[in-house]
């Protein structure tokens, strides 16, 4: 039998950097989308008209006149849905199309099913003339609503010592409030969902761009009132995710099946980006209000804060999110008495959700925020006040019980700080500011400590499907999802290790719910950890089997059998791995498993907030240089010295890229992402890319540098690697306190320029304007 030509022999490359798996396609335009996939015969198209108003009581929809117009088949509203109206992944609040309350602008009421998408499009625009609703007086802020006591959930409340007492004797006390914007994800392929029915109608295939099938699965099961196993939810790739497509894709799916079931055609849901911004949630904003207690020398005594994010008009993850912020409000900060106190509150906005970080970055910057003015206070540098409130021996459980096992805070500082000659700069920008009465320059450094697993202790868990064909090659289904983060790419480097091949031996192909069932969203980091460990627990499987065989045919113990290089040996035998797989078969031997994975360890008291919520902490640092010009307000960085810790990295390329582009996507949400509601009618007016701006190349930093902290994970992770997905996004964080010191420059000495994030124009302006004499 040959070898394929894939087959090529070379090194096992876990530990080594490799491009994405679809890299090319990627570049070339060639990786198939699910836009991309080509259309069933009869496909239909949806659009779906959206509320007018911000809060109301639905009276009527005249249907009529949009079934009246060119091209349109059918109109759905919340009548037409055969079972459960929801779409909320947690609480059951979230209706697919609202049935008797309008709770935000922008929220689906009705869906046209058209011949063509510009025709479907086009009828669904008409909603404000065939909506009919009695006006309600809208809540737009997270501070109205939490001053009237209107949450999503009941308020979550973490404390440890004794707080007040400790406050009450502190000799230098710290006050303030402060806002922080919430952040679009901004994926670059939009939500979109094809939905086709199989045969007799007893099945229905879904093609959903999303990171969690699973779920999908269950609540389009729901909203058609079936059973699970009739749905098949299949993603192969997404153009991003970011969390925006962890729960909130399954307002396209449920449309889309929704429609296909009642037509008995393909039905295709896209929308465009106005849509999606004015449809779908984003990252929670936060306003903070804090009482810190501290001595002479900047440590933290006593903390008191309150962490109000805007959930919006329903839960969906937003227990979760506060949880997690509340979780990392210490970051990598040693808080002896705290007590925090984190509402959700409820409003007539667009409902908020996931987004990288997951509260994590929300929790953590509060305590930057605070140290940095601890520091101007008292006229030391912020780096040197950080350092000394880091994490030790003996000062070493966080406020929710976890016991902090890995204490890398201090020597990645150390190296961080000396490889970006931060003491020396900090003297030279003194120098610069000192000369230069427009032009003014600022230097931060932040630190990160990140809690790795889901703080819901069920989701992590993991399986896998390896399939060793009679050639030798090899194929492997994951629960995972792959949206350019590299998963694929990591997970067929993991087995290939086990077994001993070339890259190139291994593929994984499209998730698939009728592959691996019951399976985990794609989110907090976990991707690889979980899913990482149940394929090399497959691929161990077999592995085991063949070494049997081997033994068996190669006549020496089963301990000498060793897989490399695409050969198998032992005992002074050798055999080409496809061939040995080959007489396998033969002999009836099974060549293919299923692996599985549960995280170990975790524990988690949803009502106390005490636990062992995470399986370890993945650490970090950045070293950031701002250049502001203090009369248009306008900012850059100019430099960024990024040190990160992901264990023993299994693709050293692929972390550096997720560093870099987590740190300018916190970048962009603290810098220039704004968020802006009308004050009155609750429309999102950055609804566009005309309106609201992200990242490009041109704001990444001149002076670029970035360096893995490579020390083997403690944890027994697979290759003892790290997550690296949301911890660098926390690394922004300099950024926006590097503009900070900047403003501070146009001020005397000791100032705290109340400085708003996103860090926009008008907000630098505004913070120079507060300590300018």
């Amino acid at each position: 039998m040959n070898k394929p030509e894939a087959l090529q022999l070379h090194a096992p490359v876990v530990g080594t950097s490799r491009p994405h798996e679809s890299a090319h396609l990627h570049v070339s335009g060639a990786a198939p989308y699910t836009d991309d996939l080509p259309e069933p015969a009869g496909t239909l198209h949806a659009a779906l008209g959206l509320s007018p108003l911000a809060h109301g009581r639905l009276t009527r929809v005249d249907v009529e006149r949009i079934r009246q117009m060119p091209g349109v088949v059918a109109v759905l509203t919340a009548a037409d849905i055969p079972a459960e109206n929801n779409c909320g992944p947690l609480l059951h609040d979230d209706p697919i199309l609202a049935a008797d309350e309008l709770r935000y602008v922008g929220q689906p009421v009705f869906a046209v099913i058209a011949t063509q998408r510009e025709l479907a499009r086009r009828a669904a625009a008409r909603a404000k003339e065939v909506i009919q609703a009695e006006p309600l007086p809208p809540v737009l802020t997270a501070l109205d609503a939490h001053a009237q006591g209107q949450y999503v959930l009941p308020p979550m409340h973490l404390t440890r010592g004794e707080p007040a007492a400790q406050l009450a004797a502190a000799p230098h006390r710290l006050q303030g409030s402060w806002s922080l914007g919430g952040q679009e994800q901004f994926y670059l392929e939009g939500q979109i969902s094809l939905a086709v029915p199989q045969e007799g109608g007893e099945g229905l295939l879904v093609h959903c761009s999303t990171q969690h099938p699973s779920e999908m699965q269950q609540l389009v099961a729901h909203a058609l009132g079936w059973a699970a196993h009739r749905v098949t939810v299949q993603c192969r790739r997404m153009g991003g995710g970011f969390g925006g497509k962890e729960s909130q894709s399954a307002l396209f799916a449920c449309v889309a099946a929704i429609a296909a079931l009642k037509l008995k055609r393909p039905v295709k849901l896209r929308v465009d980006r106005d849509d999606d911004f004015l449809i779908t949630g984003r990252r929670h904003g936060f306003d903070y209000r804090w009482d810190v207690g501290f001595d002479a020398d900047g440590r933290v005594l006593a903390a008191d804060i309150e962490l109000v994010s805007n959930a919006g008009h329903s839960a969906d993850l937003s227990a979760p999110v506060m949880a997690r912020a509340l979780c990392h409000f210490d970051n990598a900060y040693w808080l002896p008495h705290v007590a925090m106190h984190g509402f959700c509150a409820k409003t007539n906005t667009q409902s908020n959700t996931a987004f990288r970080g997951f509260g994590g970055p929300q929790g953590a910057i509060a305590i930057e925020m605070i140290l940095d003015s601890i520091a101007r206070r008292l006229a030391l540098d912020p780096a040197e006040v950080r350092q000394r409130n880091f994490y030790a021996a003996g000062q070493d459980m966080t406020p929710y019980g976890q016991r902090v096992e890995e204490l890398h805070a201090q020597p990645l500082t150390a190296q961080l700080l000396a490889s970006s000659h931060y003491h020396e700069r900090r003297a030279e920008i003194a120098a610069f500011n000192a000369a230069s009465p427009v032009l003014k320059k600022g230097l931060a450094f932040t630190p990160v400590k990140f809690g790795i697993s889901f703080n819901v202790v069920h989701l992590n868990q993991a399986g896998a499907l390896v399939h060793v064909y009679t050639d030798g090659s090899v194929l492997v289904n994951h629960g995972g999802t792959e949206m350019g983060q590299g998963l694929n790419t990591k997970v067929a480097q993991v087995v290939a290790h086990e077994l001993g091949l070339p890259f190139d031996a291994v593929r994984c192909s499209a998730t698939d719910t009728s592959k691996v069932a019951n399976t985990s969203a794609t989110a907090a980091s976990t991707g690889s950890d979980l899913n990482g460990k149940a394929a090399q627990d497959a691929a161990r499987k077999i592995k085991a089997r063949l070494a049997t065989f081997a033994a068996e045919r190669f006549g020496c113990a089963v301990e000498l059998i060793v897989f490399e290089g695409g050969r198998v040996s032992g005992g002074g035998h050798s055999l080409a791995f496809n061939d040995l797989v080959a007489a396998a078969y033969l002999q009836r031997i099974q060549l293919w498993s299923d692996g599985f994975y549960a995280t170990p360890g975790l524990h988690w008291d949803r009502a106390r907030l005490q636990g062992h919520p995470f399986y370890y902490f993945a650490w970090g640092g950045a070293v950031c240089e701002a250049l502001v010009d203090t009369l248009t307000g306008e900012s850059r960085i100019t430099r960024a010295d990024l040190l990160h810790d992901v264990g023993s990295s299994l693709n050293p390329a692929l972390d550096i890229g997720q560093i870099e582009g987590g740190f300018i996507q916190g970048l962009g949400w603290l810098t220039m992402e704004e968020l802006v509601w009308h004050p009155v009618t609750g429309l999102l007016t950055t609804h566009a890319p005309s309106t609201y701006k992200i990242p490009t190349a041109n704001d990444c930093p001149l002076e670029f540098h970035t360096e893995l902290f490579s020390v083997a994970n403690a944890s027994d992770t697979v290759h003892r690697s790290k997550a690296v997905g949301e911890p660098p996004l926390l690394l922004g964080f300099a950024a926006l306190l590097a503009i900070k010191d900047a403003c501070a420059a146009s001020g005397p000495e000791g100032c705290d320029p109340p400085l708003r994030a996103p860090a926009t124009a008008e907000a630098v302006l505004d913070a120079i304007d507060a300590v300018r004499p």
